[in-house]
């Protein structure tokens, strides 16, 4: 399953902006990392509703072949460690 993730990570206590993209086929790890973001759509995602000082991330799941898109917002407060790995993979 070819995906393209991208993710934007918004707040915290400067405020800054990040953004990272990922294609999964491009990836040694392909399989762990998509089902990290298969786990995101049967998964309670939290609140979304931002803490003080605290990060929001924002997901556009895209796949390759059909080019249909999911969104996911996370909290920083509400992410579980499958979803920290992924987030971290792709901001890195």
């Amino acid at each position: 399953m070819h995906l393209i993730v991208t993710v934007t990570r918004s707040g915290g206590f400067a405020g800054l902006v990040a953004q990272g993209s990922l294609d999964t086929s491009t990836e040694p790890d392909a399989e762990q990392l998509e089902a990290a973001v298969r786990a995101l759509t049967g998964a309670d995602l939290g609140t979304g509703r931002p803490q003080p000082d605290r990060y929001v991330y924002r997901l556009e799941v895209r796949a390759a072949q059909d080019g249909d898109a999911t969104h996911h917002t996370v909290a920083e407060q509400d992410l579980d460690e499958s979803t920290a790995w992924l987030l971290e993979r792709i901001l890195s």
